[in-house]
């Protein structure tokens, strides 16, 4: 069974002026997702800029997110890195905290075989006992898990249940759906491949729209899974303008500007990300302004 169905968040974690974790701003984010439908919160991924987080703030970011969330909706914690060890120990520790789930990315920068992704993988799941979605993003990581790998994993390991597809390869998505029977829960990792992704059998998404548009970006996903396809489709191109703007640069450069620009105070970018060019910015508004969110 699906750790969740619909739209999940991919939450950016909030900073102060000196750089330190915004905890208060943190937990008015969670609220505003959950006012707004969303239907579930995934903690410390890419937008969260878990890779520039210590250990010490990345577990605490998590433990923060779920006692705030109070089991309202379903939390899932990144607790990937390119170290097994590593990946462990924090998905050991997410655990402990009561995490309804894991989404463990991909090894980055080693370039492991699938052979090498399948040993990584599983050994997170077995120590754990919690659900886990897998993570591919090869255009961050160097490294893509086919779909062979991603069904593998599924068949073999009790809790991997799915797989965040942010690949971009409808193809390989495709494949995936047609090699599974079902067996994968896969969500679409790119805010434009929605509905495209969901009609292969996919179950939602982990999206970045959703940190500004979460009722939106759940209404997306609800449409299609009560049959209203036409619906669904019509959101998600009245969308697709802003889902541009918010990856004209890097996520979470643009996103976390658009919730500044909402007033959100969701604050600075750890380096070595930057501020938002100007240009680029003021595409951003405009798609913003366009879309009625501001």
């Amino acid at each position: 069974m699906a750790i969740f169905t619909g739209a999940g968040v991919a939450i950016v974690t909030p900073m102060k002026a000196d750089g330190a974790v915004n905890y208060e701003k943190f937990g008015e984010l969670i609220e505003f997702q959950i006012a707004n439908g969303t239907d579930a919160i995934i903690v410390c991924g890419t937008t969260g800029e878990a890779s520039t987080l210590t250990h010490e703030e990345h577990l605490e970011t998590i433990r923060y997110c779920i006692d705030k969330v109070a089991g309202r909706i379903p939390v899932v914690a990144g607790t990937g890195s390119n170290c097994t060890e590593t990946a462990v120990y924090l998905s050991t520790e997410a655990e402990k905290y009561g995490a309804d789930g894991l989404l463990v990315v991909t090894p980055y920068y080693n370039k492991a075989t699938q052979n090498g992704l399948y040993a990584h993988f599983k050994t997170i799941a077995e120590s754990v006992k919690i659900p886990i979605i897998l993570y591919n993003v090869p255009s961050r990581t160097g490294c893509n898990i086919l779909p062979e790998t991603v069904v593998r994993l599924c068949k073999d390991v009790d809790n991997i249940l799915g797989v965040k597809e942010a690949s971009g390869n409808i193809s390989q998505i495709a494949h995936l759906a047609a090699i599974s029977h079902g067996c994968v829960d896969i969500y679409s990792g790119n805010d434009d491949q929605i509905v495209p992704i969901m009609a292969l059998g996919g179950v939602g998404v982990i999206s970045v729209l959703s940190n500004v548009a979460p009722r939106q970006t759940h209404e997306i996903c609800r449409k299609f899974l009560d049959g209203d396809v036409e619906g669904s489709r019509r959101m998600q191109l009245a969308a697709l303008d802003l889902c541009n703007a918010l990856f004209c640069e890097v996520n979470p450069i643009p996103v976390k500007k658009a919730l500044n620009l909402m007033g959100m105070e969701a604050g600075s970018l750890r380096m070595p990300l930057s501020e938002m060019e100007e240009g680029n910015a003021a595409r951003l508004e405009k798609a913003m302004k366009d879309y009625g969110i501001l």
